[in-house]
Parts: structure tokens; sequence; C-alpha cells
């Protein structure tokens, strides 16, 4: 008879199997090899990220995503084929429970913004320490959001500069829009795109953007991003049910 000491249930191996975490799947999407190569010895360190499949093209990114599910995408914004952006909306769609990172040279205004737009939940630029990617996809795993510092001080200009705008609009003045205009504007500022806007409003996506666009030129705005902040300010949709 095996002894109290000696039970499979109490001993310290079987207590250190029931402690094992499985460690955050990470998929590495950039078109140079030599980068894709150079990330997997950093990540290959950290004990509780693991590298399980890369991909040189947006469409190469997307197939791998639906393919191996992975908790984090580090994605390039430009790439051949499809770009990253494009590929960040598709597999937001495609693969909901995956969060992804833009990691790029990138620092335009532009690319941040329509990252931002496409889902992305982390936008960091390759200079950053390796042991800051670790972090970060640590950070965006645990649901936070992430911008590299130099970018966030961009976007916060971006929206002081919206916020402006919006103030010299007077309210007296509101172009109306029409109750299925407000409909759309809500779901826009819920950060929705147009397929699932028409999901959910029983319209065509073509529909959609033809609302959308009408919007924008009633309210004199220029991005999706102006009009959100828009539905805010005029009590169309509260930001904390958005």
């Amino acid at each position: 008879m095996d002894s109290p000491r000696d039970s499979p249930r109490d001993s310290p191996g079987a207590a250190r199997v029931a402690e094992v975490v499985e460690p955050i799947r990470v998929l590495v999407a950039d078109d140079h090899a030599l980068f894709r190569r150079g990330l997997d010895m950093v990540l290959v360190h950290e004990g509780d990220i693991e590298v399980v499949g890369e991909a040189g093209d947006g469409i190469e990114a997307l197939a791998k995503a639906v393919e191996l599910l992975p908790d984090i995408v580090l994605m390039d914004v430009r790439m051949p084929k499809s770009s990253g952006i494009e590929a960040c909306s598709a597999i937001k769609e495609r693969v909901p429970s995956a969060r992804v990172v833009m990691l790029t040279i990138s620092d335009e205004e532009d690319d941040l913004f329509e990252a931002i737009r496409a889902g992305a939940n982390g936008y960091l630029l390759k200079d950053v320490p390796g042991d800051e990617i670790a972090a970060g996809i640590r950070a965006v795993y645990n649901g936070q959001s992430l911008i590299s510092p130099s970018m966030a001080s961009k976007l916060l200009v971006e929206f002081a500069q919206i916020s402006r705008r919006e103030a010299e609009i007077p309210n007296a003045h509101a172009p109306k829009l029409t109750q299925r205009e407000v409909e759309v504007l809500r779901l826009v500022a819920r950060g929705m795109g147009n397929r699932d806007i028409g999901s959910q409003l029983f319209i065509s996506e073509n529909t959609v953007k033809n609302h959308v666009r009408n919007i924008l030129e009633k309210l004199q705005l220029h991005s999706r991003m102006e009009a959100a902040m828009y539905a805010v300010r005029q009590n169309i949709i509260d930001p904390r049910q958005a």
C-alpha cells in the first residue's frame, strides 16, 4: 500500500503539474524574414510566451490566424499583397478572440488612426527594446490597450483638434440627420464596421457606406473618428455604453 507521502495526488510533482499555465500564443506577421527571426529569438526566452507561427504578408497572416487561433498577432503595418491594417480588420472579423498589436517603423499619424479604426489593440514602433515588446504582449493579452508614447502624444493632439472643431459647430445650427442616419451614427460611434452595422440594421453594406458618407457631408466632418466624437458631444451616444 502506498504511504500518504507516495500518493500521486499529494506529490509535489502533481502540484507542479496543476500549476502549469498555458503560454501566450503569438503569431508574427512581417515581410522581413530577418525581423521575424530576431523577434522569435527575443521571445523564445520568455517562458510565458510562445511564437506559434509566422507570416510574410497580410493574406498569409489572415490564413495563419484562422488556422492557429493565436492569442496575439504582432503585425507590421505595411506588407505586400494585403497591408497589415487590412489584415487586422479581417482578423478581428474572422478570429475575434485574437488581439492585434501593430509593430512597425511607421510613425505616421494616418497609419495609427487607420490601425485603431481597424480594431488594433496596440501600436508599437520597432525601435522599442525586446523586453518592452514582451511586456506589451502581456499587457494586451490581459485586456489593456498599448500605444508607443510618441504615438500617444500625436493621438492626444488629434483628439484636441477634433474637440476644438466640434466646439466650433453651434448646436442651434446643427444639421438634421434622418432617423436612419442617427442609428448608423450610433453604431459608428461604437466602433462597428460597415458590414456589422448592415447586419444589425438589416441593410446592405453599400447602403451603410452611403449613410456614413451623407453623415460626414452633413456634419462637415472628415472621418469616422470625428463622427464618433460628434455623437458623444451631442449626446447621441453615451460614451460609457459605447
